[in-house]
């Protein structure tokens, strides 16, 4: 399988993501410069977490009209599978392709931290592998976090089994004391409709190798891998 990691001016998660795509998971990855037009044929496409553009004006505001978005708005309209990690999230809520905005975190601060969060449901590239019940324990670094969409969006979300994670403490109880940005409904990730763009808060890649004592982060890169390669 090929990825392509777009990577935009403030982007300091890519290598991250990259490592463990190839050296970890054994995957084929291509590097996107966000001037680019070409997405090198990729099969998948991950935007990662960082500060693209610095997040001036609102994160993800000015890199979603970065040229190879329109490449990447374009692949996500024909199926392809295009996922965003952090500020990659936020890009793909302030290019439309994920439903919802990302407002500030409720106490006003940058979060870096661990936290819990779990799957909602197995209907999902993401979340294939995954059990219901087990509290993954995944970093997030960010200063808008904070999902909030109006309430038919929440229930469309919910109906339709959208929402793929939610905060949670270390034995699963999805909490108010859990939630580290006051998400609305303690969402920390989402697909859209067609169950082929996918957002999240929490960073997976952070919590993939054993050297950093932490491989949550493979039940949902690895759940990626085996579902797309089936």
């Amino acid at each position: 399988m090929k990825f392509g990691v777009v990577i935009f001016p403030g982007s300091n998660c890519d290598e991250d993501i990259i490592y463990v795509l190839e050296h970890i998971l054994g995957q084929q990855v291509v590097r996107l410069w966000h001037k680019d037009h070409d997405l090198q044929g990729a099969d998948f496409i991950v935007l990662p977490g960082g500060f693209s553009f610095g997040d001036y004006l609102r994160s993800g505001a000015i890199a979603r009209f970065s040229p190879i978005m329109q490449e990447v708005i374009k692949f996500a309209g024909n199926g392809g599978k295009v996922m965003g990690i952090c500020n990659g999230f936020q890009i793909l809520v302030e290019a439309g392709l994920l439903p919802g905005a990302l407002l500030h975190n409720k106490n006003r601060k940058f979060i870096c931290r661990n936290v819990h969060l779990k799957a909602e449901t197995t209907n999902s590239l993401l979340t294939s592998g995954a059990d219901l019940q087990q509290a993954l324990k995944i970093p997030v670094a960010h200063g808008e976090g904070n999902y909030f969409a109006d309430e038919a969006t929440l229930q469309r979300l919910n109906e339709n089994e959208q929402i793929l994670f939610r905060y949670c403490d270390e034995f699963g109880n999805v909490t108010d004391e859990a939630n580290p940005n006051g998400s609305l409904q303690n969402i920390a990730g989402i697909c859209n409709e067609g169950r082929n763009v996918f957002g999240m808060m929490p960073h997976p890649e952070r919590a993939a190798d054993t050297l950093v004592g932490n491989q949550d982060g493979l039940v949902i890169l690895e759940s990626i891998v085996s579902l797309a390669n089936a």
